[in-house]
C-alpha cells in the first residue's frame, strides 16, 4: 500500500493541502479560500469555522484523487501566527478570531513596553507589537470584558482546526514563542507575565513539540473526508517556523525570504541568546532545540494586492508584472512604502501608513506597479540590514511565495538585496514543511538532514547584476528616508 502524508498550510486568505509521497514528491495540492473581515479601520479578523470547513474540502478533493490501496500516513499543520481563538468552558468560540495584521492593539503594545518593556525581552525574546497575541488578550479585557471573562482556552488558528480534527488542544512551542506570553529559555509560560496582566494560566494550552502526537482524526471527520482511521496527526507550528524547514533553513548561513500577504526574513539561531535586543523577534523552531530569528513587513503581497484591487481589478498579478517590466527601474524616482497596516520591523509602528512619494506628471502605470513591487523589495531589505549590521553571514538567500513565482522579481530581489538568490521547485515552502514534519513523525527519517535532503529541491542560483546593485543602494538610502518623513504625520492624523 503507497504512503502519503499530508501537510496543511492554513494562511490568511487560503488554505493549501499538500499530499506527498515516500520519495518527496507532491502528487496532489489542493487550496480553499476563506474571507477575511475588516469590521473597522485596523480591523482583521476571521471565522475560525471558516477554516475548518475549507480545510477538510481540501482534503476530501485530495482522498477523492487517491487510488484505494493508497493511505494517508501521518497529517501535520503550518499555520498563520499569533492570531486569536478563543473558546469558552464547552470549547465553542466566543467570538471572531483577530488576525496577526490586525492593528487595533497599538495602545496594548505601548502599555506592555513601557510597563513591562525590558523584562518582556528577557523573558521572551520579543518586544510587543500589535500583531501578538498577548496584546490581543489585554485589548479583550479592556474592551470586551464579558468575552474575556468566558475564556478557557485561547490557541492559534492551526490549534483550532487540530482540534476539530482530533478533538485535542495543544499548542507547540514554535506559535507560543509568537504570543510573547512564553519563557522562551525555561520552555512553560511565564507566570510572572500571566499574573502581571491578570490572565489565567488555565487558559493557556498544554505545550507540545511541532513532531508530537496528537492523536487520530475524528470518527465524524473520517466519514466527511474518506481520510483512514489510522491516520497519525502530529501539532505542527507557525507557519514561518515550518516554511523554514520546507525551505532547508537549518544550520546554514543561508536566509529565507518570504513574500506571502507579509513578508519575511528569517534565520536559524542555535540559541535564544541574540545581539537584536527585540528588534528581531526570537522564536522557538519547528525542530527541536532550534531557535530563529526573523523580521516582518506587514504588508508585502498585501500591498500588490490591495494596488491591484484599487486601481487595476480586471488585471492578474501576472499582467502587474509585465507592467512594472516596461517601467525603468527605479520607477522614474516614484518610492512606495508598504506601511498600509502600520509596521512591525524595523519600526514597530502601528500609525505609520504606506505612501507614494515623488508623484510627477511624466509618470506612467507601469511606474506605479514598479513602484509598489521595488518597494516591497525595499522592505525586506531593511530587515536582511538587521542581519548585516550584527555581523551575520550570508551565503545566499531562499525565496518562496509570491515574490518567487516571477523570475522578474526574484532577479530584481538579487539586485535589491546584493545577494545570491534561490528559490524552490515548488515554492510551497509551508505546506512542504508541514509534510516533513509528519513524515519525521512518522519516522520515515532517521533525522532532519536526510528528510531536507529528499525533500527540498531548489531551482538554479541568481547573482545580482552588479551595476543594478549600485543604483538600487542609492535609491534604497532615499527610500529608508521616507519613513523618518511621514511618520510625524501619520501619528497626528492618527489623533484628528
Amino acid at each position: 500500500m503507497e504512503k502519503y502524508v499530508l501537510g496543511i498550510d492554513l494562511g490568511t486568505s487560503a488554505v493549501k493541502v499538500s499530499c506527498l509521497d515516500q520519495l518527496g514528491r507532491i502528487v496532489d495540492q489542493e487550496i480553499e479560500d476563506y474571507p477575511v473581515y475588516n469590521p473597522a479601520e485596523g480591523f482583521s479578523e476571521q471565522n475560525p469555522n471558516d477554516w475548518v470547513h475549507a480545510t477538510l474540502d481540501a482534503v476530501k478533493k485530495i482522498m477523492s484523487k487517491l487510488k484505494d490501496l493508497a493511505k494517508i500516513d501521518g497529517i501535520s499543520f503550518s499555520g498563520q501566527m499569533h492570531s486569536l481563538v478563543i473558546l469558552d468552558k464547552n470549547k465553542q468560540v466566543i467570538r471572531p478570531a483577530i488576525l496577526w495584521n490586525d492593528s487595533r492593539t497599538a495602545n496594548e503594545a505601548d502599555y506592555i513596553n513601557k510597563n513591562f518593556g525590558k523584562e518582556i525581552v528577557e523573558i521572551t525574546g520579543n518586544k510587543a507589537t500589535a500583531g501578538f497575541t498577548l496584546p490581543k488578550l489585554l485589548w479583550l479585557q479592556k474592551n470586551e470584558p464579558d468575552n474575556f471573562a468566558k475564556i478557557r482556552y485561547f490557541m492559534m488558528p492551526k490549534d483550532y482546526v487540530r482540534y476539530k480534527m482530533t478533538g485535542k488542544i495543544n499548542m507547540d512551542y514554535s506559535d507560543a514563542t509568537g504570543t510573547i506570553i512564553l519563557d522562551i529559555a525555561q520552555n512553560r509560560w511565564s507566570n510572572k507575565i500571566l499574573n502581571f496582566f491578570n490572565i489565567p494560566k488555565y487558559c493557556c494550552p498544554t505545550l507540545v513539540n511541532s513532531t508530537d502526537f496528537i492523536g487520530f482524526p475524528l470518527k465524524e471527520v473520517c466519514e466527511q473526508t474518506s481520510l483512514n482511521t489510522d491516520a497519525k496527526i502530529f501539532a505542527g507550528g507557525g507557519d514561518n517556523a515550518v516554511a523554514a524547514i520546507g525551505s532547508g533553513i537549518l544550520n546554514s548561513q543561508n536566509l529565507l525570504c518570504s513574500i506571502g500577504t507579509s513578508g519575511v526574513v528569517l534565520a536559524d539561531e542555535q540559541n535564544p541568546h541574540t545581539p537584536y535586543e527585540g528588534t528581531l523577534q526570537m522564536e522557538h523552531h519547528a525542530v527541536a532545540h532550534h531557535f530563529y530569528s526573523m523580521g516582518v513587513t506587514l504588508a508585502a503581497g498585501e500591498s500588490l494586492s490591495w494596488f491591484r484591487d484599487t486601481f487595476f481589478p480586471e488585471k492578474s498579478f501576472t499582467d502587474l508584472l509585465l507592467m512594472a517590466q516596461n517601467s525603468d527601474l527605479g520607477s522614474n524616482k516614484l518610492f512606495f512604502t508598504p506601511y498600509i497596516n502600520g509596521e512591525r520591523t524595523p519600526y514597530s509602528d502601528s500609525y505609520i501608513r504606506g505612501s507614494f512619494t515623488g508623484i510627477s506628471k511624466i509618470l506612467t502605470k507601469n511606474d506605479f506597479c514598479r513602484a509598489v513591487i521595488e518597494g516591497i523589495t525595499y522592505s525586506l531589505r531593511d530587515l536582511i540590514s538587521i542581519y548585516e549590521q550584527n555581523n551575520k553571514t550570508i551565503e545566499k538567500i531562499v525565496c518562496i511565495g509570491g515574490g518567487a513565482k516571477s523570475k522578474f522579481w526574484l532577479k530584481l530581489q538579487a539586485d535589491v538585496f546584493g545577494k545570491k538568490i534561490v528559490s524552490l521547485k515548488n515554492e510551497q515552502g509551508p505546506g512542504i514543511g508541514a509534510a516533513m514534519i509528519a513524515a519525521m513523525g512518522c519516522q520515515w527519517f532517521k533525522n532532519w538532514e536526510s528528510c531536507i535532503n529528499l525533500f527540498v529541491r531548489y531551482n538554479d542560483i541568481i547573482t545580482p547584476n552588479q551595476h543594478n546593485s549600485v543604483l538600487y543602494n542609492k535609491y534604497y538610502n532615499l527610500y529608508q528616508k521616507i519613513y523618518s518623513s511621514t511618520a510625524p504625520l501619520a501619528r497626528a492624523a492618527a489623533e484628528l
